[in-house]
């Protein structure tokens, strides 16, 4: 733990062009959230000034350009970019390479025990690719500096969670990536979460890949007998409570939802959907299996309202709230 008594959150600006600006300022008027941690952003003041007097929202009184300086709510002021560097609303490979800037720090920080968990405003794929970064997300960000090499993205909620064995791929990719072993990780990795997030052995669900959940080798290449069965009855052997595969048309019902403390889906948009669709506002994006704390909005830049003064940060504070809890546990 820092030497805060209050956990030390590093949140980062994400791409300056979207609204994470916008959200980070607004996570620093949220009085009680500021009661449970120490959020600190990794950013540029002179955007997060810029944006505050656009969208009418008070600046943080305190910033700097030295972490250990910052012992209270503020910014950690990088200098990654200027505001005439960019347009608002506009994918740029500058701010694309500002953004990678914000999170390669916070995770320096975390792994040097400088702050005690990340969470992560949204960045642009695009423009991070146009900056060169040729990663297709914060997940394999996180992964590649962290060294990390068994984990997985997760979607939570108060109602429900999703965890995903394959996440920002094409979907011609997908079936190759789904090994036994890999989908037994993935279910370990959520089980575990689980635990620690609901004090309790979760319910887990499984879905399969193939409508129908393959139909016994009607649809697909018996990718569901070849991989996720024998996945899903390892994980039994170990004492995980875990059913399916179930087709994953009808997997989310109202019904399985309320008997299921998590579901582990094949590819990205299998719980993607679902998930935005009945937790959009209030979701959190976790990344398990590394050895820092990291949570996300669940949402991107929405470069379409980005710098408009209408921007929701409900998914912010919720990720802010639950890295504070994971910190103090």
């Amino acid at each position: 733990m820092a030497a805060s008594k209050l956990p030390r959150i590093a949140v980062t600006m994400g791409d300056p062009a979207g609204v994470g600006p916008e959200i980070c300022l607004r996570l620093m008027q949220n009085k009680e959230l500021l009661q449970q941690c120490v959020p600190i952003i990794f950013g540029d003041a002179e955007v997060l000034e810029l944006s505050s007097s656009l969208c009418d929202l008070p600046f943080p009184e305190h910033i700097s350009t030295d972490l250990n300086s910052l012992q209270s709510p503020g910014i950690l002021d990088l200098k990654a970019i200027h505001t005439g560097d960019f347009k608002p609303g506009t994918v740029n490979a500058k701010t694309g390479s500002a953004a990678y800037t914000y999170l390669t720090a916070a995770i320096d920080a975390a792994q040097s025990k400088q702050i005690d968990a990340i969470t992560t405003a949204p960045l642009n794929k695009l423009a991070l690719n146009q900056a060169g970064i040729n990663f297709p997300g914060h997940t394999e960000i996180l992964a590649d500096r962290t060294q990390s090499t068994n984990y997985c993205m997760m979607l939570t909620s108060q109602n429900l969670t999703c965890s995903f064995v394959t996440a920002h791929v094409g979907y011609e990719e997908v079936p190759a990536l789904l090994t036994r072993e890999r989908i037994l990780d993935n279910i370990k990795l959520t089980h575990q979460a689980m635990q620690q997030l609901r004090g309790c052995d979760p319910k887990i669900v499984i879905c399969g890949l193939n409508p129908h959940a393959g139909e016994q080798g009607l649809f697909g290449n018996r990718e569901e007998e070849k991989a996720i069965i024998p996945a899903t009855e390892a994980a039994r052997e170990l004492g995980i409570d875990i059913e399916g595969p179930f087709p994953p048309d009808t997997v989310f019902l109202k019904w399985r939802r309320e008997q299921t403390d998590a579901f582990i889906c094949m590819y990205h948009d299998q719980g993607h959907i679902p998930f935005k669709a009945l937790a959009f506002e209030e979701g959190v994006n976790i990344t398990l299996g590394l050895p820092i704390i990291r949570t996300s909005v669940d949402h991107g830049t929405a470069l379409d309202i980005a710098w408009k003064g209408v921007a929701d940060a409900t998914s912010l504070n919720e990720a802010v709230r639950l890295a504070s809890r994971l910190a103090l546990n």
